[in-house]
């Protein structure tokens, strides 16, 4: 499809657009490459960075994957992202949204409420309040992931300078949940301040053991809990690929429990998750000003 000279949308935004509803729909299917950029450019007859700028939110959303020397592809599990996201759109089309996350660094959550953000924005939704609470690890100090597979060893005759001299599998991490939550601050704290609901409050505090799961619970009602798995990596780190052991966040599968669910338990696991956060959040942690710290470190 081509672009609509008369969507008042940026091209790239549309370019997403479309090959978003390509995914969903399975035209383009899990783990099929995506079209090259200079493909893409011919067809949409606009430019590399427009190109890139839409794979780039892509990625951010979980729908793709970027394979160095190999191309963009669909990723398998596009669905689990998305069910999350539709579980926080429907929390809300609720007067006060209460959002509880603990985990790595927020990346995922901030994916999952671009778009119900901005349906509150243009007025499909409506609520009075949004609370987001989260809770991650300080990053500041030593995990146990990530973690070097194996020494970095400068090339010869080359020093890192400036942030790379700095840099480490840590740093990087520190640098992805900063990202993560202030852009998520940023987004729910401008609602407020446009005037579109009452009250928008996110808290961030963070803790001193490295998460072994990610939890999210949902006006206090539903939750959506999944284990992180753990595998070799490769990243950039202070400007060489390096090999770390790291958790994959968008890999990892979501069960979900509700209050509503009187088959299963939903409400003692919705209840105990609840009890636990509310524990570590008020005896383990420690207030986290998001401001205060500048983001480093390469996005993963």
């Amino acid at each position: 499809m081509s672009l609509d000279p008369d969507d008042p949308r940026p091209p790239y935004a549309q370019i997403t657009n479309l090959l978003r509803a390509a995914i969903l729909t399975q035209k383009l299917a899990p783990g099929e490459q995506l079209p090259s950029q200079t493909d893409l450019t011919k067809r949409y007859k606009v430019s590399r960075a427009t190109v890139q700028r839409a794979l780039r939110d892509l990625e951010a959303e979980g729908l793709v994957v970027s394979r160095q020397g190999k191309g963009v592809f669909v990723r398998v599990r596009t669905e689990r992202p998305m069910e999350l996201r539709t579980r926080i759109e429907h929390a809300f089309t609720e007067q006060a949204v209460t959002i509880d996350f603990a985990g790595f660094s927020g990346e995922t959550l901030h994916t999952a409420l671009l778009e119900p953000i901005d349906k509150v924005r243009s007025g499909r939704l409506r609520p009075d309040s949004i609370n987001v609470r989260i809770l991650v690890p300080d990053t500041r100090k030593q995990q146990a992931i990530p973690a070097l597979i194996e020494p970095v060893e400068a090339a010869p005759n080359v020093r890192p300078k400036g942030k790379q001299a700095k840099e480490t599998p840590l740093s990087r991490a520190h640098g992805i949940m900063l990202r993560s939550t202030q852009a998520i601050t940023a987004a729910v704290t401008e609602l407020e301040t446009l005037g579109l609901i009452g009250e928008a409050r996110v808290s961030v505090r963070v803790h001193g053991f490295t998460p072994s799961f990610k939890l999210y619970i949902l006006n206090q009602r539903d939750a959506s809990f999944g284990f992180y798995p753990v595998a070799p990596n490769t990243v950039q780190v202070a400007g060489k690929p390096t090999k770390i052991l790291d958790v994959f966040g968008l890999d990892a599968v979501l069960f979900s429990y509700s209050q509503k669910d009187e088959r299963g338990h939903g409400t003692e696991f919705v209840q105990q998750g609840q009890l636990w956060f509310d524990s570590v959040w008020s005896s383990l942690s420690e207030d986290f000003d998001v401001w205060e710290h500048p983001a480093e470190g390469d996005a993963s």
